[in-house]
């Protein structure tokens, strides 16, 4: 499976803290493969994805702020251990969040 974020293992129930403010696009696991997922919209076209969480703390429409807990770690979406699978996009064009973010 092409994989176009990167995967971070944790305990399940470790907190997921958003990259940086903006507004939550998308919150559901109707996305086969992702588990709970939450999409949020950034300034200048930036979207982040956070994927596979145990439970989501945000939901659509809402204003998160830059290290707001939005979820947590869990194993949702078929993956075989807890984990967060991160994306970073700019437009539809996927980055390397390692070259992109202070990790």
């Amino acid at each position: 499976m092409h994989n176009d974020g990167i995967n971070i293992a944790a305990p399940k129930g470790t907190p997921i803290r958003a990259a940086e403010n903006g507004v939550v696009a998308y919150a559901g696991k109707e996305l086969r493969g992702f588990g709970n997922l939450l999409l949020i919209k950034h300034a200048s076209g930036w979207t982040t994805a956070y994927a596979h969480a145990d439970k989501l703390l945000v939901r659509r429409g809402d204003r998160v702020k830059r290290g707001q807990t939005i979820a947590t770690i869990g194993s949702s979406g078929g993956v075989g251990r807890p984990q967060l699978h991160f994306e970073l996009r700019q437009g539809s064009r996927a980055l390397d969040p390692r070259q992109e973010l202070e990790i």
